[in-house]
């Protein structure tokens, strides 16, 4: 009787040692960053599939999976370009996009949006998405980005929280937001902020990384070294990934 009492005691320990390790295994999430072009970005998720502000011919996203969901920010053209999201569009594909983006949307996709306003919170297929305010500073009624127009969004699944800026100065929003893990902050004056502006709000909500993306100028491209050297002369914990959003023709 002892031999067998010993027996069941260590069975079930193997099984509530395996059933643990399935629940750790089951709240760790993978995220794969793809970057396309500028603000264009596909993240891979746990067997799911993110599109950013799809922009290009369809070429640039042969290959790619179906996106399961589409996040769009602004009305602009290098985040809303009507034809690539035509092409990138599937039927199991659901658009998330401010109530401006979604006015510009063909009436054939429009039973796939879901519009979010700032502050918003929505639940989808694993998801939780929250929309961002973005904005310029100081604000004023001749801005490129108005305030309460565009989103930025926080999406969290499984253990990961993702934060994509949009185009935005280093807003209050932006500088309190707590346990980001993944961060893509636009730097590209005059229509977002400088270099300098976004290490300051970088170091101030301290990801876990950040990428530095949006960052193409009318005069070039964004200094993205100086912003690797002032987080990490800030905060050696925040890692810089710095992608290749411009590639060659």
């Amino acid at each position: 009787m002892k031999i067998i009492f010993i027996v069941i005691v260590v069975l079930g320990l193997i099984f509530f040692v395996k059933m643990n390790k399935n629940q750790i295994e089951e709240n760790v999430s993978q995220v794969s960053v793809v970057p396309i072009s500028h603000a264009s970005m596909v993240l891979n998720w746990d067997g799911m599939t993110v599109y950013t502000d799809p922009v290009g011919e369809a070429k640039v996203f042969e290959g790619l999976a179906i996106p399961d969901l589409i996040l769009l920010t602004d009305i602009h053209g290098d985040h809303l370009d009507v034809e690539a999201l035509k092409t990138v569009t599937k039927a199991q594909t659901i658009i998330v996009a401010p109530q401006a983006v979604a006015d510009e949307i063909p009436e054939e996709l429009k039973p796939q949006v879901l519009v979010m306003n700032n502050g918003e919170v929505l639940d989808h297929a694993g998801f939780k998405i929250e929309a961002i305010p973005m904005y310029n500073l100081p604000e004023s009624p001749t801005s490129y980005h108005l305030k309460g127009r565009g989103n930025g969004y926080v999406v969290e699944r499984g253990d990961k929280r993702v934060y994509i800026s949009g185009d935005t100065a280093g807003i209050p929003e932006m500088r309190n937001l707590i346990g980001i893990d993944l961060a893509f902050v636009a730097m590209n004056l005059p229509y977002t902020m400088g270099v300098e502006e976004a290490a300051d709000a970088v170091l101030a909500f301290k990801p876990g990384a950040v990428y530095p993306y949006h960052y193409r100028t009318p005069e070039g491209f964004s200094d993205v070294a100086k912003f690797k050297q002032i987080v990490n002369a800030g905060n050696k914990e925040v890692e810089v990934i710095q992608l290749e959003w411009y590639p060659a023709p």
